[in-house]
């Protein structure tokens, strides 16, 4: 490729980014169940100077970046005064104003329970650095708190969960750690995001014996990491063999490239499993790039790529690399097939990817459309007013396992049996939920395509791989 071309090009994806990227994304997030108003979804972090007090909430403190409304907030300092009736009025006046708003759910529901007996969980999640991700997390939570509640409680005793803002930060994720272990209430929680905080926090759970279930976290390293860590979606090994089998067996290629970042647990996980995975399929990768790089040059990787013959390009790219792998889908102009891991699908790709991405198929661990005989996918519609993704789906997973063995024993020992038992099941938006001695869940992945389409609002959408 000239330097002339790829400098166009180049400059086509920037323009692309500044254009479209915040009409796009306003209009995929009105339609996928990510809200863009009163809870602003800006990119901010929060920092490592924030007090581990003031990342902790169960309704007294909003932890969602940006504006709040007047009524939620009025909601807030009701709940701190142990006002319920009052908070109840606020935040069931603040979802009006924004229905798919889940901390104001979550907040509510708290209120409802007052000073009543109820059984405790905590969502750690990434609200300072990574607020898209963590409230598509707290909608699962909320969803599953809000039926179980709504419903009569587990044998009678409602459930009340608590909102940790661990910022994707594998050491405030392990000081959120300590601090929900020193809490005898805590009986489980949902979390942490990424497989790096899950690893760091999980020393934690395991040393204080209280049972963390990450709806996200896919790294391999975390199968058998400890009894008292779970999680509700597939490991990379799952992902990475539905990809390897897919370019080796449905498209018929097997020389493939790819890229990802060394500095990610999850993104080095994926990219060591799929290796492995098309050489037992009888393929080959030929080079790996390292998208973490300070000289990583989209240009100069794909066209390595092709001058060593390669038919296929992987991403395994995290959330941090995902510009440069969206620079490597521009360069790519089409010409080589694309395949990805699930950071991959985001709003972002289908807004800055748009034609240059249209074929490329991602895994992920559940798509809306893919189970035709699931009620969850109407019932979210109903609650949140929108599409919900793979990640509330997989967090609603992490709290119905948690209810399930809360009915059991509700006790941390009680917990962590349950899970643990062979004869253990709950059935949740990805159909029923078993865990193996692992830890891991017992559960396939979606294949998934990107194709023209208006659900999303870009012009195209992940649709499944039938």
């Amino acid at each position: 490729m000239s330097q002339k071309n790829e400098t166009k090009i180049l400059a086509l994806a920037l323009l692309l980014t500044i254009g479209i990227v915040g009409v796009g994304f306003w209009l995929f997030a009105k339609n996928s169940g990510v809200k863009i108003g009163n809870t602003a979804i800006q990119n901010q972090s929060a920092g490592n100077n924030t007090s581990l007090q003031d990342r902790i909430s169960f309704g007294e403190k909003s932890l969602t970046p940006g504006e709040i409304s007047p009524v939620k907030k009025e909601g807030l300092q009701a709940i701190a005064a142990k006002s319920y009736d009052k908070a109840i009025a606020n935040f069931t006046a603040a979802l009006k104003l924004n229905r798919n708003d889940p901390e104001a759910l979550i907040f509510l529901n708290n209120a409802r329970i007052g000073s009543s007996k109820s059984y405790t969980i905590v969502a750690s999640v990434p609200l300072g650095t990574d607020p898209n991700a963590a409230l598509e997390i707290l909608r699962g939570i909320a969803q599953a708190q809000n039926e179980i509640n709504t419903s009569g409680g587990i044998k009678g005793v409602p459930l009340k969960v608590g909102i940790a803002n661990d910022d994707d930060n594998p050491e405030i994720a392990k000081q959120i750690a300590s601090n929900l272990v020193s809490n005898s209430e805590v009986l489980g929680v949902v979390g942490p995001n990424t497989s790096d905080s899950t690893l760091a926090a999980g020393t934690i759970y395991n040393s204080g014996q209280l049972v963390a279930i990450s709806p996200t976290s896919t790294s391999v390293k975390i199968s058998n990491f400890s009894r008292y860590v779970f999680r509700t979606v597939p490991s990379d090994f799952m992902a990475a063999r539905s990809l390897a089998n897919y370019m080796v067996k449905t498209l018929q290629k097997k020389n493939a490239v790819v890229f990802f970042n060394s500095q990610s647990n999850y993104s080095q996980s994926l990219k060591s499993e799929f290796v492995s995975s098309v050489s037992l399929e009888g393929g080959q990768v030929s080079s790996e790039f390292d998208l973490s790089k300070a000289d990583f040059s989209a240009a100069k990787s794909v066209e390595q790529a092709t001058k060593q013959g390669t038919e296929v390009l992987m991403l395994a790219a995290n959330t941090q690399t995902l510009d440069k792998a969206l620079q490597v889908i521009q360069i790519n102009q089409k010409k080589l097939t694309l395949l990805a891991g699930d950071d991959v699908y985001t709003a972002k790709t289908l807004e800055i990817g748009r034609e240059q991405a249209a074929g490329m198929v991602v895994a992920v661990p559940w798509h809306i459309d893919g189970d035709p005989k699931s009620d969850f996918p109407q019932k979210s519609r109903q609650l949140w007013g929108a599409d919900v993704s793979w990640r509330s789906a997989l967090s609603y997973d992490a709290t119905v396992s948690l209810i399930k063995s809360l009915e059991r024993n509700p006790t941390r020992f009680g917990v962590q049996e349950a899970l643990a038992s062979s004869d253990f099941s709950a059935s949740g938006a990805s159909g029923t939920i078993r865990f193996l001695p692992s830890g891991d869940r017992n559960a396939p992945v979606q294949l998934v395509k990107i194709v023209p389409g208006s659900r999303s609002g870009t012009g195209y959408d992940f649709e499944p791989v039938r």
